[in-house]
């Protein structure tokens, strides 16, 4: 589990556990909790950090220090440490002025983007136990799967099991065909 350190200067650095971050004279956070703990509620202090983060949509505020604890903590999570890091190599990895001394991490999703744009985030793929990943486990079967095993499994209603079907559908091939019983079905083609 990564473990973070803030200084004064708002440079934040992933450690790859607590007894190595504790060597520091900067502040320890593991968790957006203990972040927000460690920052206060300091608005001014949460847009600024916020804001020297590589490839996020600058804000101007908050709506409260929950949320954007919560989603600093978040964009961290993107950026932490390769697996490779060893303990003797904490590496920072978000400078609170975006200068030439960049970490490399920091520098090649910074140079991905073209000058001038806002990169977007990519989202990641299926996360387990999701509903997108229910919905593809059931249809991805042999037969199928009915309308209404997608409705108890998901527990939603015919129309919101429909409209999420017509959604995957939208970057996958899904078949909708009613079985010998008159069932509706659907099925990964």
């Amino acid at each position: 589990m990564n473990v973070f350190t803030i200084d004064a200067d708002n440079n934040i650095t992933v450690h790859p556990n607590r007894k190595i971050a504790r060597r520091t004279a900067a502040g320890v956070f593991d968790s957006a909790e203990s972040f927000a703990g460690l920052i206060g509620l300091d608005s001014k202090r949460l847009v600024q950090i916020w804001n020297s983060l590589t490839g996020v949509r600058p804000v101007k505020r908050f709506t409260s220090g929950a949320v954007a604890a919560r989603r600093i903590f978040a964009e961290l999570q993107k950026l932490a440490a390769p697996a490779g890091l060893t303990a003797a190599e904490p590496q920072a990895v978000a400078p609170a002025a975006m200068h030439s001394s960049q970490p490399a991490a920091v520098d090649q999703r910074a140079s991905k983007k073209a000058p001038g744009k806002v990169a977007k985030a990519t989202k990641p793929e299926t996360k387990p136990g999701s509903k997108k990943e229910i919905v593809l486990g059931l249809i991805s079967r042999k037969g199928g799967a009915s309308l209404g095993e997608l409705m108890s499994a998901l527990q939603w209603q015919k129309h919101s099991v429909r409209g999420f079907i017509a959604t995957l559908g939208k970057t996958m091939s899904i078949e909708s065909f009613r079985s010998e019983q008159g069932v509706r079905t659907y099925k990964i083609s």
